[in-house]
């Protein structure tokens, strides 16, 4: 080992403890070395055969380890290097600091020695200060002494409105003024003070007029400006004198501005009331020029058809002013000022505050639709704001609606509001009238056509068509709403018409007799036609809606079809229950023996049905062929219930021959009477009329061995006969056995079919009378 190696590097077990006292680290990566190293060996001499290349790894090693001591001994190098040059540095720096050390304590000891020497001039100082004030005063006295009565002067040109003469005077009374705080700014400086406040309250006291001066010609600059489109007309030379004075004053601040915007101690100060800002004023004043035409409207002088013309007035009062703004004071103002965009801007917001004064009034439908046709249609229209002189400027200026689009969504559910009292207070009127109607004494009102018909139908369908013609003026979207109000309304009405025509007929059935009701039947009939015409004007309503409407709505969407089709029934229910109540006095003489005999009361019961199909004329279709059918299932199924009391049960074949002779003649009467409903178009799938032959040829069959094939072939065209309706048709027959009757009922049992679909029922609205044997044998068919 070399003598710096056992210097540096000795194995002393002090120096080692030394070293593991200062870096605790060296010991840890110590161990992780020889923990890596022993890792490593294990790894490359795991078998005997390996230690071969022992001394290859050992050379190979040997070599790294010396490439690693001269590295760090080449940066330790370095290091000592670099830490030399920088003790170099440090000595310099301390040698220059003694040397500028010593230059300062020179330098102080001259600066005392100097002081005494500038104390002697003091005086001096004094001496010059006084002399530049009293050179100021001598210099500013003939101002002094004149500004009293250039003051006086410029009021009295002010007053005569000389404005760019005032305004001359005006700014040389300024200047004075500045130049006077300027040159007492300046000598205070001098003397090393601020200028005090006792010396600027005297100034501005001194020229308190000038102040005055300035508000007096802003105040009839204003004036002159606000009057601007009634002196272009006129004489337009004081509204160009007004806006060369705000030119002048505009350009004047920015001078100054750019002069005295400093902030430094010697920074001469803006002149008091500066900037004046007239060109904005100028701006602002036409603005409130232009909303005084709107402080002085009144809620009372615009109520109803006044706000048309009140709206009307604003169109070409705006109008007007437009037209002088741009051919005439736009001419006499620079063109930046670009004066109609600036009228426009003004009017604009005026009107959008106008009329959101307007929309917040209690205002009727008439109304509101004066305004909502005034904002979206006349105000952009050719005639207002989209004249083509005017279209530049407007898309130019960006100027939005005048209305925001909820408060036009608020003006129309208002108006549809209002719409809709006046239509339900027009409603509720219609259907008393209507009510009254149904009391005269006299037949109801025809039409061209000869179909009966009351006011009701022209006055609802001409009320709704008309709001949604005028509701299409302002827009489809306020059309949609204001039919699905009328909707609404017509259901409603349709409700009570309903209500209505139920109490009509309660109060029909308490006195029959009563000359009162004498036109009943007529005026039922008329509704049924009036309920036809308000069914096609709403199909015509629901048409002219937009297919979007579907699903705005959080109500459920109004349904007067059905409410139409619910009074129709109920009519019609009325109208049959009139023609019972008129045949009930003949029909206990029906299949009667001396029906049987004599052939009454047939022509009797043909003559009120007569009457009535008569009458069932004057209905508009389709409800007239419903009206027809309707009485003839009527009359079919009263014949049937008389054939179910009974009346007239055969003896023998030839009264079987003559009950079923008699009944093929009703038929034929009956059938006389119905012919027109064929030719209408409405015959009904299965025609009650043909049940009277069937009833007929089942009477009349003379082998009642064949009753059971004849019964099956009754059963499969009219299902919902029952087994008591068979009964009795065998007890009027009189010659059917037990064992035929017992085989037929059970052939009716046991082959009941399913009514099929679309089939109406005969048989289940007749009742069989309970049986009036007075003693029943106990058989297997009774129990």
């Amino acid at each position: 080992m070399s003598a710096g190696d056992q210097k540096h590097g000795g194995d002393k077990p002090e120096d080692k403890v030394s070293a593991v006292e200062v870096w605790p680290e060296v010991e840890r990566a110590e161990c992780l070395a020889r923990g890596a190293a022993l890792k490593w060996a294990s790894g490359v001499f795991c078998q005997p055969e390996h230690l071969e290349r022992l001394s290859q790894y050992r050379k190979r090693e040997s070599q790294r380890t010396a490439s690693i001591h001269t590295r760090l001994k080449s940066m330790v190098q370095s290091y000592l290097e670099g830490v030399g040059w920088g003790l170099e540095q440090l000595q310099e720096a301390k040698a220059e600091l003694r040397e500028v050390s010593h230059a300062l304590k020179k330098a102080a000891l001259e600066s005392n020695q100097n002081a005494e020497g500038v104390k002697s001039l003091d005086r001096l100082r004094e001496v010059s200060v006084n002399h530049c004030q009293l050179l100021a005063a001598v210099s500013n006295l003939p101002r002094l002494y004149s500004v009293r009565s250039m003051v006086l002067e410029t009021e009295r040109l002010v007053e005569s409105r000389r404005l760019l003469e005032a305004h001359a005077r005006l700014m040389d009374l300024e200047r004075w003024q500045d130049d006077i705080l300027w040159q007492l700014h300046g000598a205070a400086g001098m003397a090393g003070s601020p200028l005090s406040t006792e010396d600027q309250e005297v100034v501005a006291k001194y020229f308190s007029g000038v102040g005055q001066l300035v508000d007096a010609l802003g105040k009839e600059l204003w004036a002159v400006v606000s009057s601007g489109l009634a002196l272009a007309r006129q004489n337009p030379t004081p509204f160009v004198s007004a806006v060369r004075i705000v030119e002048r004053e505009e350009a004047l601040d920015q001078a100054l501005l750019e002069e005295r915007g400093g902030t430094g101690s010697n920074s001469r100060p803006l002149p008091p009331g500066r900037p004046r800002c007239w060109r904005a004023c100028f701006f602002q004043v036409l603005e409130e020029a232009v909303s005084a035409r709107f402080r002085s409207v009144s809620y009372l002088h615009t109520r109803g058809p006044g706000l048309a013309g009140h709206l009307s007035a604003l169109q070409h009062a705006t109008m007007t002013d437009l037209a002088t703004v741009r051919h005439l004071l736009e001419h006499c103002v620079p063109p930046h000022y670009h004066l109609t965009g600036a009228y426009l801007r003004a009017s604009h917001r005026c009107l959008q505050t106008h009329l959101a004064q307007v929309s917040s009034w209690d205002l009727e439908s008439g109304e509101i639709f004066a305004v909502l046709n005034w904002v979206l249609h006349i105000y952009n229209s050719p005639d207002m704001m989209g004249h083509p002189e005017l279209v530049t400027e407007m898309e130019k200026e960006e100027l939005g609606p005048l209305i925001s689009t909820e408060g036009l969504e608020q003006l129309q559910n208002k108006y549809v509001q209002s719409v809709r009292k006046s239509v339900s207070e027009w409603m509720h009127k219609a259907l008393q009238v209507e009510l009254q109607d149904w009391q005269r004494d006299q037949e109801p009102d025809t039409d061209h056509e000869g179909f009966y018909q009351t006011s009701l139908p022209t006055i609802i369908t001409q009320m709704l068509e008309e709001n949604a013609r005028v509701a299409l003026m302002i827009g489809e979207s306020l059309r949609d709403q204001t039919i699905q109000m009328g909707l609404y309304e017509m259901e409603n009405l349709l409700n009570r018409f309903r209500e209505a025509l139920v109490e009509f007929g309660r109060e029909h059935r308490r006195d029959p007799s009563n000359n009162k009701n004498k036109f009943y039947l007529h005026y039922l009939l008329a509704s049924i036609s009036n309920c036809i015409i308000l069914k096609k004007s709403t199909e015509s309503l629901q048409q002219q809606q937009s297919s979007r409407l579907a699903g705005q709505f959080s109500r459920t969407p109004p349904n007067p079809l059905a409410a139409l089709d619910r009074a129709v029934r109920r009519a019609c229910r009325l109208v049959m229950d009139q023609l019972l109540l008129d045949l009930q006095p003949l029909l206990p003489g029906l299949l009667t023996r001396p029906w049987l005999v004599q052939g009454d009361p047939t022509p009797k019961l043909c003559q009120v049905l007569e009457r009535h199909l008569d009458l069932y004329g004057r209905v508009r279709p389709p409800c007239r062929q419903r009206l027809q059918e309707e009485a003839q299932w009527l009359m079919v199924v009263e014949y049937v219930r008389a054939l179910m009391q009974k009346r007239l049960v055969c003896r023998s074949a030839e009264e079987r021959r003559q009950l079923a002779q008699q009944m093929v003649q009703d038929d034929q009467l009956y059938r006389e009477i119905f012919h027109g409903l064929e030719g209408e178009g409405s015959v009904p799938e299965v025609n009650p009329l043909t049940l009277l032959p069937v009833l007929a040829d089942f009477i009349r069959l003379k082998d009642p061995s064949m009753l059971t094939l004849e019964v099956s072939g009754l059963a499969a065209k009219y299902p919902d006969i029952s087994e008591e309706h068979v009964s009795v048709l065998l007890d009027i027959r009189g010659d059917v056995s037990r064992d035929i009757r017992g085989a037929v009922l059970d052939l009716l049992e046991q082959s009941a079919p399913p009514l099929p679909a679309g089939y109406r029922p005969i048989f289940t609205d007749i009742l069989v009378p309970p049986s009036t044997m007075a003693f029943c044998l106990p058989t297997a068919k009774c129990a």
